[in-house]
C-alpha cells in the first residue's frame, strides 16, 4: 500500500543541513529519508509524554485538531476514549422545572410525623 506524499519545503540553517547530509551519507540513506525517520521518531517519543498527550487532548476538545490526527498519533483506543469523553462533555443536560411553586415550610412541615415501629411479621422471622 503506497502512502500519499506531500512535498514540504522549509528553511534550515546551513550548518544543520551539512550535518544532516553527513549523517545521511554515513548511513547511506537519502537526506529526505533521514528527516522522515527523525520526525517519525520524535512523534513516537512525544506520544509517550504525558504533557504532550494532555496538550493534544486539549487541542481535540477545543476543536483545534480532529479525531483522525489524534488516532494517528495516540492510536485508536486512546482516540476513541477522547471522542467518548468529548461527547459526554458536550452533552446538554435537561434542567428540571417545577410545574407549581414549592410548598411553604409551614405547609410542608405541618401535620403529624409518622413514627416507625417494628411490625409483628419481622419479629416472628427474627425469633426463628
Amino acid at each position: 500500500m503506497s502512502e500519499e506524499k506531500t512535498r514540504v519545503e522549509f528553511d534550515a540553517p546551513n550548518s544543520l543541513v551539512e550535518h544532516i547530509d553527513t549523517v545521511a551519507e554515513v548511513l547511506d540513506i537519502s537526506r529526505t529519508q533521514l528527516l522522515i525517520d527523525a520526525l517519525e521518531n520524535k512523534l513516537d517519543e512525544l506520544a509517550t509524554e504525558e504533557t504532550f498527550r494532555r496538550r493534544l487532548s486539549n487541542a481535540y476538545y477545543d476543536g483545534r485538531t480532529d479525531y483522525d490526527t489524534v488516532e494517528t498519533i495516540l492510536g485508536r483506543e486512546e482516540a476513541t476514549r477522547l471522542k467518548l469523553l468529548r461527547a459526554s462533555i458536550d452533552q446538554t443536560f435537561a434542567i428540571p422545572e417545577l410545574k407549581d411553586d414549592l410548598p411553604s415550610d409551614d405547609t410542608f412541615y405541618d401535620g403529624e410525623v409518622a413514627e416507625w415501629s417494628a411490625s409483628s411479621s419481622s419479629e416472628s422471622s427474627d425469633s426463628v
